[in-house]
């Protein structure tokens, strides 16, 4: 949201352990991806992706790693749009460590999606089997014409998989809920799987979704003065500082609404819904 970098990388990270959000995606990963890949690797002699912001490769190498052990006769090439340098190094990096990953093809682009369009329309589009963008539709300014964009580079029979919040998620609750006090900053829009899903029926595109629920323990952020409630305020609102970003009013209110319509409480626990959608796409 405000950058990957400095400060912002720290409560990234933070929340991702918190979470468990990267197992979470891990899960959607392992039950959607297997059963269509056997299919979609038929006949095939080759197999093309290509991971739409990419961030540090994770994901992408645990992706890439089912990929290997259900296809592991045919050769793998994979292309990487992600915009930020470190990024893509720290992607690098996780290659070159990876015996197994040695026999893939990378091709990579440190631009944005708009910038890999206006590549992609100035020469022959390279079609390709599997297309993934997780949690990277935030970040467009036309999500509609993106996904009409990376659709269409599908090959025949391939597939798009998106993951990103679920609708009706802590994260649409509360941030459509102070969108003109949170939508100021990177962000000028909330999307969440639910408003994709409204995209992708507009389009007349056929899709599968699974739902995997997760929650975040925002305890800590009911405690004045906590350090990491407030890592974690700071995070889920993209501020630098809570507490001086908004009025008391708002604060109050966005505190009350975490508490009571983002989350539930068990055990003396707030525990924040912070579940994920896969939503696979078909060419």
């Amino acid at each position: 949201m405000a950058g990957y970098q400095g400060v912002y990388m720290q409560r990234f990270q933070n929340y991702l352990d918190r979470s468990g959000e990267h197992m979470v995606i891990q899960k959607l990963i392992d039950t959607v991806l297997p059963p269509e890949l056997t299919n979609l690797a038929a006949g095939k002699t080759d197999f093309s992706v290509l991971g739409v912001g990419s961030g540090g490769g994770e994901m992408d190498v645990y992706l890439l790693s089912i990929l290997q052990s259900v296809l592991p006769s045919i050769p793998i090439s994979v292309e990487v749009v992600e915009p930020s340098a470190d990024l893509t190094q720290n992607f690098k990096a996780l290659v070159s460590g990876s015996s197994s990953l040695q026999d893939i093809s990378f091709s990579w682009n440190t631009v944005t999606c708009a910038e890999y369009e206006k590549q992609v329309r100035s020469k022959e589009a390279v079609k390709f089997d599997l297309i993934h963008m997780i949690q990277m539709l935030y970040y467009v300014d036309d999500p509609a014409a993106t996904l009409k964009f990376f659709h269409g580079l599908l090959k025949e029979k391939g597939k798009l998989l998106i993951i990103h919040e679920a609708a009706n998620s802590g994260w649409e609750i509360l941030w459509k809920t102070f969108k003109k006090d949170l939508c100021t900053n990177t962000l000028s829009d909330y999307l969440s799987a639910g408003d994709i899903k409204v995209q992708l029926d507009a389009l007349g595109l056929r899709y599968e979704e699974l739902v995997v629920r997760n929650t975040l323990d925002i305890t800590d952020c009911f405690t004045e003065g906590n350090k990491d409630g407030q890592m974690l305020l700071d995070f889920m609102t993209d501020r630098e500082d809570f507490h001086s970003s908004f009025s008391i009013e708002v604060r109050t209110s966005m505190l009350e609404l975490l508490k009571n319509e983002c989350s539930t409480t068990t055990d003396g626990r707030v525990l924040f819904n912070c579940s994920l959608s896969a939503l696979l796409v078909h060419a």
